[in-house]
């Protein structure tokens, strides 16, 4: 009787894996001397009953399969994903989402694993108050176009303000130029309003381009407004044949992980994103192989581990980089990695318009503002703008929507001064 606890004893510290085992036990039965003292033993060391190890044996027999039936994977949806942004990262409130849908639906536990894993690899998590704010000022901005493009189908008052914006811009210009604003992907304009090629382009625009030559690295700073962003897209509207250009966003509270998923969005690589980093940098290098302009805006965000990062990939053998940081402030974060900032090769800040510019600019960029007397524009750039292109922007949108909604309305320091108070507040 004391057999079985010696037998325990010796197979205490032995662990053997379903496919060795099994495997092992098939050689005994092709050679006709299996028995069942074999599968017990088995059992011992498998760590698993008698019944099992027998289970195992008849899904060999049965379909040569000697590891574990492959279970379907849950795959967490972009659908699903964006409906786990908007409830907070409640897993719960999705599964409630997806029983109110129909459906199979997985159970909570494997949504929570599901999820889980995801993060792990890397999938970012948009906060919920950041989505509401970017989801209301998009609806804002919305709000405004809708307002400023009043046609005439629209009666009463806004249909004679249309009618009387439209006068006053064809008496600036000799023609309507609603609609001919020279769009530019990713740059919002006022209806009718016109990309300014300002001194501040061209220097953006001569700074990335030496870069490009050398495939070297750009730094865009200066305060906000000032159109940093508006002057890179301008600068790489037309770039050489061959080569590429990719706007690599930053995310809110960026680590690396996110950095690398916002890498491979932004490059439209194929595919579900890699669980594991290093085939989501496998996959990332390979793309930046060919000639690319790597834009990232919003760089001020970066802390240190997401700047080597985007250093790493510049210097990466197998990469053709021009990389150009964009931001209100990215020359002092670029200041915190002095191995990165050391390779920049343009330092280019955007400055503010200048008093003697502005009325150039200002009436360039829309004819509302050739209606404008130069001092009376000079006074509100004085007043009001202080030679910030967005603040220009954001009262031209005004002054459209005031002459729509009141057909008597005039331009005149009265309506002014209340727009002022509309597009900046209160100190």
């Amino acid at each position: 009787m004391g057999e079985p606890g010696a037998w325990g004893e010796v197979t205490a510290g032995l662990r053997v894996s379903r496919p060795v085992l099994v495997a092992r036990l098939l050689e005994l039965d092709a050679a006709g001397v299996l028995t069942t003292a074999h599968v017990r033993a088995g059992a011992q060391v498998g760590g698993v009953n008698v019944r099992t190890v027998w289970r195992w044996l008849e899904a060999a027999w049965a379909e040569g399969r000697v590891e574990r039936r492959p279970r379907a994977r849950l795959e967490v949806s972009d659908q699903m994903w964006e409906v786990l942004a908007q409830a907070g990262g409640n897993v719960a409130a999705l599964h409630r989402h997806l029983k109110a849908a129909g459906g199979e639906v997985p159970s909570l536990a494997s949504l929570h694993r599901a999820v889980r894993r995801d993060l792990q690899a890397g999938r970012v998590l948009p906060d919920r108050a950041v989505a509401r704010r970017e989801r209301e000022e998009q609806q804002t901005r919305q709000a405004l176009a809708d307002l400023a493009l009043a046609g005439p189908s629209e009666a009463g008052a806004a249909k004679v303000a249309a009618r009387r914006l439209s006068r006053l811009v064809r008496e600036a210009t000799g023609s309507l130029l609603v609609g001919e604003n020279g769009a530019l992907a990713g740059v919002a304009l006022p209806a009718g309003a016109q990309l300014v090629r300002t001194s501040s382009v061209r220097a953006v625009a001569e700074a990335v381009g030496q870069a490009m030559a050398v495939q070297g690295a750009v730094c865009v700073f200066g305060d906000p407004g000032r159109g940093k962003t508006a002057a890179v897209r301008m600068a790489l509207r037309e770039v050489p044949p061959g080569w590429k250009v990719t706007w690599v966003p930053v995310p809110v509270r960026p680590s690396v992980a996110g950095m690398r998923r916002a890498m491979f969005d932004a490059l439209g690589l194929a595919g579900r994103f890699p669980h594991t980093s290093a085939l989501a940098d496998a996959a990332v290098t390979g793309a930046l192989g060919e000639a690319r302009v790597l834009v990232v805006d919003e760089a001020q965000r970066l802390p240190v581990p997401c700047l080597e990062y985007l250093q790493s990939l510049w210097d990466h053998p197998g990469t053709r980089i021009t990389l150009v940081l964009v931001g209100a402030g990215s020359e002092r974060a670029l200041s915190r990695l002095p191995q990165l900032a050391s390779r920049v090769g343009a330092w280019q800040e955007v400055p503010r318009l200048t008093g003697a510019e502005v009325a150039t600019v200002v009436t360039g960029f829309h004819p509302l503002w050739r209606t404008v007397p130069a001092s009376e524009l000079t006074w509100i750039d004085r007043s009001c703008a202080h030679g910030t292109f967005r603040t220009w922007a954001a009262l031209t949108a005004h002054l459209q929507n005031a002459l729509l909604a009141t057909a008597d309305a005039s331009v005149d320091r009265a309506l002014l001064r209340r727009l002022f108070k509309r597009v900046a507040p209160p100190l």
